[in-house]
């Protein structure tokens, strides 16, 4: 007995995030405009996971417009990081989180993620494991013989 191969095209993982790409210099007249592209591309994927003939959201009053959804921003263009490009990932977040979606970070700078440590927002960057605090009262081991602190 034996099985036939399908035919045709190959399957593709309908699961890939859209994506916006970042470029620099930033400036207080993109972030909005970058914003807005966010907005657009959540709603885009969430009209794909739902089925984008659904009409029940016709009006725009309907909830968040990309529940669950996730868009890449791919950091690799924007250069130097300063406190623009902080601004602008921040918003990018609000805006994500208001949608009821989230943003992943591509391609960034080292910098710009030391920066972003050290005002204390963490993003999840791609190819790399999530790093989040430890739940409340999880404390670390203590080895014996230390004083505990």
């Amino acid at each position: 007995m034996s099985c036939a191969r399908p035919t045709g095209p190959p399957l593709v993982d309908a699961t890939t995030p859209p994506v916006l790409i970042l470029t620099g210099p930033v400036t207080r007249g993109r972030v909005a405009g970058l914003c807005d592209d966010l907005r657009a591309l959540l709603e885009g994927a969430a009209d794909t996971a739902d089925g984008a003939d659904d009409d029940d959201d016709a009006d725009g009053a309907g909830g968040a417009c990309g529940a669950g959804a996730v868009v890449v921003c791919d950091a690799a263009g924007l250069g130097t990081p300063g406190l623009m490009t902080v601004d602008l990932l921040a918003r990018l977040r609000l805006t994500a989180g208001r949608g009821g979606g989230r943003i992943r970070l591509r391609a960034p700078d080292p910098a710009l993620l030391a920066l972003l440590d050290l005002v204390g927002l963490r993003f999840e960057v791609e190819g790399h494991p999530e790093q989040r605090e430890p739940p409340p009262g999880v404390e670390e081991e203590v080895e014996s013989g230390e004083a505990a602190v």
